[in-house]
């Protein structure tokens, strides 16, 4: 089971996507977070095997928030799932130390598959 944990603050989409991932069996959504400062604390309390990071959040964006959790916990991992495409951002996500990079637009089955994937660099 990979443990998740949701990093965006858009409500209905983050709700909407733990609802999505819940139905594979092989996914658990452990926590949501609403920004970057939270998405630290809960990254640092639960210990999540995978942050969907989203990088456009209030109290600390993606990037710094992918910082800080990498450099407390460098077996949690970090895919960063937003609305951007633009390559300044995917650089500056792996520069943060973002394991994958996902835009908002991407199918569902996509995502999982990408989780999961992103999930077997910690083993």
């Amino acid at each position: 089971m990979v443990r998740v944990l949701i990093a965006d603050d858009h409500l209905l989409f983050a709700e909407a996507l733990e609802a999505i991932l819940s139905l594979d069996g092989r996914i658990s959504v452990i926590g949501r977070a609403a920004d970057g400062e939270e998405a630290v604390q809960l990254a640092g309390s639960l210990q999540p095997d995978v942050v969907l990071m989203d990088l456009s959040m209030p109290r600390g964006d993606g990037f710094d928030a992918t910082r800080r959790i990498r450099a407390v916990n460098g077996s949690t991992r970090i895919l960063v799932l937003t609305g951007s495409a633009a390559t300044s951002d995917v650089d500056r996500a792996r520069e943060a130390g973002a394991d994958g990079y996902f835009t908002k637009d991407q199918i569902a089955e996509d995502l999982v598959r990408a989780i999961l994937d992103t999930a077997t660099l910690s083993s």
